[in-house]
């Protein structure tokens, strides 16, 4: 299945997983790779030295190409740049900043560098920027996204249509019929989070993984805007989160209730009340764990399925 973003990357399918903070470990990541697709890790939720060991123990696992997802907001962002030149990383997918701050730094040392945005705006500084790629993320997408709450499919084409470089859906894409649907408006691969999140692999505590399988329509919200917009499942802590919303808070009254560790607590330690719970709207689509190659050769399966059935 080769395209612009198999050659890119040297992978047997367009398919990324996304770099998840607590969720997307060496194990998830290697064991993607490992299956045709591109893991990544996520350094965000990391200190420098743990990313190092998580590297290191991915490329013990595998010998097929893998990435380090990095959000330029990570306090020590020269570290963690350190280890990925030190450790060499291939590909780095940066995210929650401005890409002018390392894309020449990195493929200046080789990399293929990926940059996830959340409008046509943010695509097009990125191309300037000079990345390989970008991630189009939508308004369904769990974790921290856009504020614009731009839809992945209506996304995509906004952006295929404004820049040259290969585009990479995300966001509410968990299936082989989304992947082709995304590909159909123009994206050359995708880059899957929630689907990957509920795998056996995954470094998510296993209570979170057993709520994205109970998750329904519904059950998730866009909040936090004033600091960094985040998709949540709805549990004790997204209720306080709106209840202070009705006091007309300010940014540190946010911030002070959001506290230390609050996605660690949900999704790495399993507290389902306090705990911040991240997941993508595609979760309601989501009925059972198995383990990432299980799901990648679903996912392809479906898609040429369909793909098949349509022409």
């Amino acid at each position: 299945m080769e395209n612009t973003i198999t050659q890119l990357f040297n992978i047997d399918y367009p398919i990324i997983q996304g770099g998840m903070v607590w969720v997307s470990g060496w194990k998830l990541a290697s064991a993607v790779s490992n299956s045709g697709g591109l893991g990544l890790i996520g350094a965000g939720s990391m200190y420098p030295e743990v990313l190092r060991e998580h590297i290191q123990k991915c490329k013990k696992a595998t010998d097929k190409p893998f990435g380090v997802n990095v959000p330029m907001l990570y306090p020590d962002i020269e570290k963690i740049m350190e280890i990925i030149i030190e450790e060499g990383v291939k590909v780095v997918f940066t995210s929650a900043g401005n890409p002018k701050t390392w894309t020449s730094f990195l493929k200046e040392k080789g990399i293929t560098v990926v940059h996830v945005v959340s409008s046509v705006k943010f695509a097009l500084k990125a191309e300037i920027a000079g990345v390989d790629a970008v991630v189009c993320e939508g308004f369904e997408a769990g974790g921290h996204n856009g504020r614009e709450e731009t839809t992945t499919f209506t996304l995509i084409p906004m952006v295929k249509e404004q820049v040259k470089i290969p585009v990479i859906a995300a966001g509410g894409v968990g299936s082989g019929k989304a992947m082709l649907a995304a590909m159909v408006l123009g994206a050359d691969g995708v880059q899957i989070g929630s689907r990957f999140a509920a795998t056996e692999e995954s470094s998510a505590h296993q209570k979170f993984k057993d709520v994205i399988v109970d998750v329904k329509d519904g059950d998730t919200h866009l909040t936090l805007k004033e600091l960094a917009p985040v998709r949540l499942v709805k549990n004790n802590f997204y209720n306080e989160v709106q209840e202070l919303y009705q006091q007309n808070p300010t940014k540190e009254q946010l911030k002070e209730l959001l506290g230390r560790a609050r996605a660690k607590k949900g999704m790495f330690e399993g507290d389902l009340e306090n705990g911040e719970l991240e997941i993508g709207q595609v979760a309601g689509l989501i009925h059972d764990i198995k383990s990432a190659k299980e799901v990648l050769n679903e996912i392809i399966n479906e898609f040429h399925v369909t793909k098949k059935l349509l022409c």
